[in-house]
């Protein structure tokens, strides 16, 4: 009777096989998908912190360039004009990462690095494996009961 119930068991799990493999897909797409979304609002609130700073900035530099002109004018000495040559090429370059093309560059030069230089990618120690999280789990747990919290 036992071995009826063992065999039923196992034509029961061949038959689910299929779907629980559907099912783990499924989640697996799912989760990929949570990603990806996640990293493009990510990276869409970086690009408005940049074209916010890059607003900012950009009356800073016009302010800073009033001055320079105004302080140039009245003493006809050169050297007013100086700070203007950095301040101009950061304010170039904050508009073109907000307004310019220069986010495309930089996923074109990330996707030669992850294509040529995948080297420069790994992690130290390689990844991590389900026995190195729960030794590093257990040394914690140990570490804690050595040194507990203070309250």
């Amino acid at each position: 009777m036992g071995n009826y119930i063992s065999i039923n068991l196992e034509d029961h799990y061949r038959r689910n096989e299929k779907f629980l493999q559907n099912l783990n897909e499924i989640a697996i797409e799912r989760q990929i998908q949570l990603k990806n979304q996640m990293a493009e609002r990510q990276r869409a609130m970086d690009l408005a912190k940049s074209r916010d700073l890059c607003l900012w900035y950009s009356g800073f530099y016009i302010a800073a360039t009033a001055g320079l002109f105004t302080g140039f004018r009245r003493t006809k000495r050169a050297y007013f004009l100086f700070p203007l040559l950095p301040l101009t090429f950061v304010n170039l370059y904050y508009w073109d990462l907000a307004y310019g093309n220069k986010m495309h560059r930089l996923r074109m030069e990330a996707e030669h690095i992850m294509a040529h230089e995948s080297d420069m990618l790994e992690v130290p120690c390689g990844l991590p494996t389900p026995s190195s999280i729960d030794q590093r789990r257990l040394d914690q747990e140990e570490r804690s009961k050595i040194h507990p919290p203070l309250p």
